[in-house]
């Protein structure tokens, strides 16, 4: 079973509503609660899927996966500025303007992330 739980601060110069309007426009199903100036949450990923496809960005996507892997789960990073306007962009852990966390689990995280974000070749996925 595939999980995705969210975490983003807000810090004071932001809108909360802003903040959390960004990472709804990335994965608008959320489940979202702010405590102590962060929010957190689970999500799915189906948007998130759906995105990158658009975006055309499966290669960098499955790089920054696999990067991130540690046991049975995957934390990437992503930029709350771009998320704003409902793009994906990633970036370091710790960022000055901030980032949303997003960390994916499932028993199988090499397969979650061939299905997510598959191999291509010549820009076009590889179905293995």
């Amino acid at each position: 079973m595939v999980t995705v739980n969210i975490s983003c601060p807000v810090f004071p110069s932001e809108d909360s509503e802003k903040v959390k309007a960004a990472i709804l426009s990335i994965f608008p199903k959320a489940v979202l609660e702010e405590v102590d100036s962060v929010f957190s949450g689970s999500a799915d990923i189906v948007n998130f899927s759906n995105l990158i496809r658009k975006q055309e960005i499966l290669d960098s996507t499955r790089s920054v996966m696999r990067k991130g892997i540690c046991s049975h789960k995957t934390t990437i990073y992503l930029n709350k500025q771009v998320a704003t306007v409902g793009k994906i962009s990633f970036t370091e852990e710790r960022t000055i303007l901030g980032t949303i966390t997003v960390t994916i689990g499932d028993e199988d995280i090499d397969g979650l992330i061939d299905r997510v974000a598959p191999q291509t070749v010549d820009g076009r996925e590889v179905r293995i």
